[in-house]
């Protein structure tokens, strides 16, 4: 199946959710490769780019191979962010989506992020300034509501549609929840009820079984994954599988993760040098290898390594 986001399809329906210091290009190369079918860079500070942040040119690289994908920028400034997506309209992504879900209390305390999920009018004028400064899709990731008491995502869809939105995700937790407890998907069903531009749904999709759950219970037009992609980019291909044939691969065996952990190292450090390369990499093995034989141990002797030599001999030895 295909999809369309304002003027772009996208052939297919599982996305890769923003993730800060995971959803970097390496990973989102390897998570492309697997099956996702539009990838999400990590968010962005639109007051990042206003002045100029080193750290901010790295996290909007975006290689061809990767298109369709998404910039996401967070911010609360419905003028900041209109005109820092004006100015990086024409670099190489397709659709710009706004971070209004994220739960981190520095983000929450500066009123961007899942607070804005208590201003439901800032929420339509930044959508309205942002859609009309570019001409690429703009599309909001929102969260259920700020807290149990306020549970809003309908009437924040609804004004985001109205405002020029191309799509909106929701995260189906409370910013209250954080990433505890369960996500209730009853709130993405009703959202799709609500509008009629396409509406992804996120939150505990872990399984191919989930995904199917959650298309069934919400009628979605399409799925986010996020931490259900750390240390398993496979995911992508098992849920494509198990939706069109009842049934799907298991993880695979030990060599072909060993196989894509140093995949995933060199488009690391080809991207970052190998400092700073290898140094994140340390939790992306720590994913990779959760629930094998003797991993504790391997996570533990992960973070003692520091060149690509070392993550070769630790992975050879491990085997």
């Amino acid at each position: 199946m295909s999809l369309y986001i304002g003027n772009v399809k996208i052939e297919g329906n599982l996305f890769l959710g923003p993730m800060a210091g995971v959803t970097d290009l390496p990973f989102r190369i390897l998570c492309k490769e697997k099956g996702a079918d539009l990838v999400f860079t990590e968010m962005v500070s639109a007051k990042g780019i206003l002045y100029n942040s080193k750290n901010t040119e790295s996290l909007l690289a975006i290689a061809e191979m990767e298109r369709p994908a998404a910039v996401q920028l967070f911010g609360s400034d419905p003028d900041i962010i209109a005109d820092m997506a004006k100015r990086i309209e024409e670099r190489n992504f397709d659709i710009l989506d706004i971070n209004m879900g994220c739960p981190v209390p520095k983000v929450v305390k500066n009123k961007e992020g899942s607070a804005l999920m208590l201003n439901p009018p800032l929420i339509g004028e930044i959508v309205r300034k942002v859609s009309r400064a570019i001409n690429k899709p703009v599309t909001i990731k929102i969260r259920a509501g700020f807290t149990s008491d306020c549970i809003n995502a309908v009437e924040v869809a609804k004004i985001a549609e109205e405002n020029g939105a191309a799509a909106v995700t929701v995260h189906a937790r409370t910013r209250e929840q954080y990433y505890r407890g369960k996500a209730d998907w009853e709130i993405i069903r009703q959202v799709k009820e609500a509008v009629s531009i396409p509406v992804v749904g996120s939150g505990d999709v872990f399984t191919p079984e989930d995904a199917k759950g959650m298309l069934k219970q919400t009628n979605c037009d399409a799925i986010m994954i996020a931490r259900g992609a750390r240390g398993n980019p496979w995911i992508f291909e098992q849920i494509k599988s198990y939706l069109a044939t009842g049934t799907y691969s298991p993880k695979p065996h030990f060599e072909e993760i060993r196989d894509t952990i140093l995949r995933h190292a060199k488009l690391s450090i080809e991207n970052k040098g190998e400092y700073t390369g290898i140094r994140e990499m340390r939790k992306h093995v720590s994913w990779y290898t959760a629930g094998y034989p003797q991993s504790a141990k391997l996570r533990n002797q992960v973070n003692e390594i520091e060149s690509l030599q070392d993550l070769q001999q630790l992975l050879t030895n491990y085997l």
